[in-house]
C-alpha cells in the first residue's frame, strides 16, 4: 500500500456552517439559497418518530418548496440503497439534497448525490479522489454529535456482497451547508449520546496523531478532545442542554480535523467490524481506541503524552508514563459511561479476527496512521482488545 507523506502545504475544506439553538428555522431559506425548487429529503424512521422529519417538511412548505422524502436507509447504509435513492432523485426531478440524521442518512445522501450525478455503481468510487463530476447542492442537518459526516470529505457505504464498509473520499462530498441545532440532541438516548461522542473523540485523537495533521487540524482536534472529556459525563448523567451543545461544538471541530487530516488504524478496524457484523459504529471505539493508541505510541510519543495529560488532568514523571496513564484512564472513562470494552462482545468467534484484520489492512484510513501496520499487527491489537 502506497504511503501518504506529510507535505509542506496544507488544505482545509469545510462547508458553510450555521450553528445554534433554533437554527432549523433556516432550512428553507438555505435550500432556496442553493437554488432549490424541489428538495430530496433523506432521513430515517427514528427521526420520523421523534418528529424532526415533520419539522423539516413544515419548514420547507412554509418556504413554498416542493419535496420528496426518502427513508430507505439502514444503520450502516447499503450500496443498493444509495443506488435506489439516486434513481428516485432523478425520477422526482429534484435539485437539492437535504439529509437529516446521524452518519447513516448523511452518508446515504452523499452516495445518492454521487451516483445521481456521476452514474454507475457506488462501488466504482471506493477510495480517494475518484469522483469526476460535481454533485447536486447538499444541505446537511446532523442529529447526533459524533459522525462528522456533515463536515467531512468522507462517505462510508456498505458493499453488501463483499461485506465491506467502503470509504469514499473526495472534496466534492463536503456539503454546501450544514445546519447544527443542538436542540435535536435532546431526543437522543443515553446510548446514542455516548456512542456519538466517543466516535467524535476517536476522530479527534486519530486526526491529531495523523501523518498529515496540520496546525489547522491539530487546533480543532485538541479542542474537541478537551470539550468531550469535560462535557460527556454531564451530558450522560443529566442530558444538560449546555453540555449537549458543547458536544455539538466538539463533534464539529473533530469533523473539521479528520476531514482534512484523515484517520488511522482504529477506524480501519471499525469499518471492517461494521461491514462484517453491522455493528453500531460509535460503540466500537471504546473497545479499539485504547489498544490502537498503545500500538501507535512509539511513533508519536510526544503527541500521545499531550493527549494523556488532557485525559489525566496532569503530567506524570515522563512522556511515556503520561501517555500510558492517559490510555488507561481513557478505558476507565469509557467504562464509567457504560460503554463495551471487549471485542468479544461484538465478534462471535476469535477465529474471525485474521479475516477481519486482512480486510482492515486495505482500508484507506490506514494510510494516515502514524505507525506502519500490517494485517498481523492489527491482529495483535484485536487480541489485546479481546
Amino acid at each position: 500500500m502506497k504511503r501518504i507523506k506529510s507535505m509542506g502545504a496544507h488544505k482545509f475544506s469545510i462547508p458553510e456552517i450555521i450553528f445554534g439553538r433554533g437554527s432549523l428555522d433556516y432550512v428553507g431559506t438555505c435550500a432556496r439559497q442553493l437554488g432549490a425548487r424541489k428538495v430530496f429529503l433523506v432521513s430515517d424512521q427514528g427521526l420520523e418518530k421523534a418528529g424532526w422529519v415533520a419539522r423539516i417538511i413544515d419548514t420547507l412548505e412554509k418556504g413554498r418548496l416542493r419535496w420528496f422524502y426518502f427513508s430507505n436507509v439502514a444503520c450502516n447504509p447499503r450500496d443498493f440503497q444509495t443506488e435506489q435513492g439516486a434513481e428516485r432523485y432523478l425520477a422526482e426531478d429534484a435539485d437539492v439534497i437535504i439529509a437529516l440524521g446521524g452518519g447513516s442518512p448523511m452518508d446515504a445522501a452523499k452516495g445518492i448525490a454521487l451516483v445521481a450525478s456521476n452514474g454507475g455503481k457506488i462501488k466504482d468510487y471506493e477510495g480517494a479522489n475518484r469522483i469526476n463530476k460535481p454533485l447536486p447542492p447538499m444541505l446537511f442537518i446532523p442529529s447526533t454529535a459524533g459522525s462528522g459526516s456533515d463536515i467531512s470529505q468522507f462517505a462510508i457505504i456498505t458493499d453488501v456482497e463483499r461485506r465491506v464498509k467502503m470509504s469514499i473520499i473526495s472534496r466534492t462530498l463536503v456539503p454546501n451547508i450544514t445546519i447544527i441545532d443542538p436542540l435535536i440532541l435532546e431526543t437522543k438516548s443515553q446510548e446514542l449520546i455516548v456512542a456519538a461522542a466517543i466516535d467524535a473523540l476517536a476522530h479527534a485523537i486519530e486526526s491529531y496523531i495523523s501523518r498529515i495533521a496540520s496546525p489547522f487540524t491539530e487546533l480543532q482536534s485538541l479542542r474537541a478532545i478537551e470539550l468531550i472529556l469535560a462535557h460527556l459525563p454531564r451530558a450522560f448523567r443529566t442530558r444538560s442542554l449546555e453540555s449537549l451543545e458543547q458536544l455539538s461544538i466538539a463533534s464539529t471541530g473533530a469533523g473539521m480535523a479528520f476531514s482534512n487530516a484523515g484517520l488511522g488504524a482504529e477506524h480501519a478496524l471499525a469499518h471492517s467490524l461494521g461491514g462484517i457484523f453491522d455493528t453500531l459504529h460509535g460503540l466500537v471505539h471504546p473497545i479499539l481506541l485504547p489498544p490502537v493508541m498503545q500500538f501507535n505510541l512509539p511513533a508519536c510519543l510526544d503527541k500521545m503524552a499531550v493527549i494523556g495529560a488532557m485525559v489525566l488532568g496532569r503530567r506524570l514523571e515522563s512522556p511515556e508514563k503520561t501517555a500510558l496513564g492517559g490510555i488507561e484512564r481513557l478505558r476507565e472513562f469509557c467504562e464509567e459511561l457504560g460503554a463495551p470494552l471487549h471485542l468479544r462482545h461484538i465478534v462471535r468467534d476469535k477465529f474471525q479476527i485474521p479475516d477481519l484484520c486482512k480486510m482492515a489492512a486495505g482500508d484507506v484510513c490506514l494510510l494516515t496512521n502514524p505507525r506502519e501496520a500490517a494485517w498481523n499487527d492489527l491482529v495483535r491489537i484485536c487480541e489485546e482488545a479481546w
